[in-house]
């Protein structure tokens, strides 16, 4: 599919694909008129890149892991490192996530405390 096509499914700018493109991201083949091709597998790519993005995995890594897979499975060892680094992160936001709940439910229990004894009919 060529580069409009590939641009609503993937929901994403033709602007972004052409950087993409130019950060080594995505290597759409190229057409004998020098048209971009995309096939499933950048569909699948662009996804799994969409989801790295989504987890806040900055950008140079993201950058750092493509070039990793575009060398072939001799990387997996280095891009199962930025994983972990990421679910590392992931792990921290979650417990620091965490914490912001527990001192907002604790206020609300605090608060719940206060308009019971301060209910008009508190028992009586």
């Amino acid at each position: 599919m060529e580069i409009g096509e590939f641009s609503q499914k993937v929901n994403l700018s033709i602007d972004t694909l052409r950087y993409y493109e130019k950060v080594g991201f995505l290597k759409p083949k190229r057409t004998l008129g020098n048209h971009r091709v995309y096939d499933e597998h950048d569909l699948k790519w662009v996804a799994f890149l969409k989801r790295l993005k989504q987890t806040g995995m900055p950008i140079r890594e993201i950058k750092r892991y493509s070039e990793l897979r575009s060398q072939g499975s001799s990387t997996i060892d280095e891009r199962l490192s930025l994983l972990k680094i990421q679910e590392e992160r992931l792990q921290q936001q979650a417990q620091q996530t965490q914490d912001y709940l527990d001192f907002i439910h604790h206020k609300m229990a605090v608060y719940q405390q206060m308009k019971t004894a301060e209910s008009p009919d508190n028992g009586h």
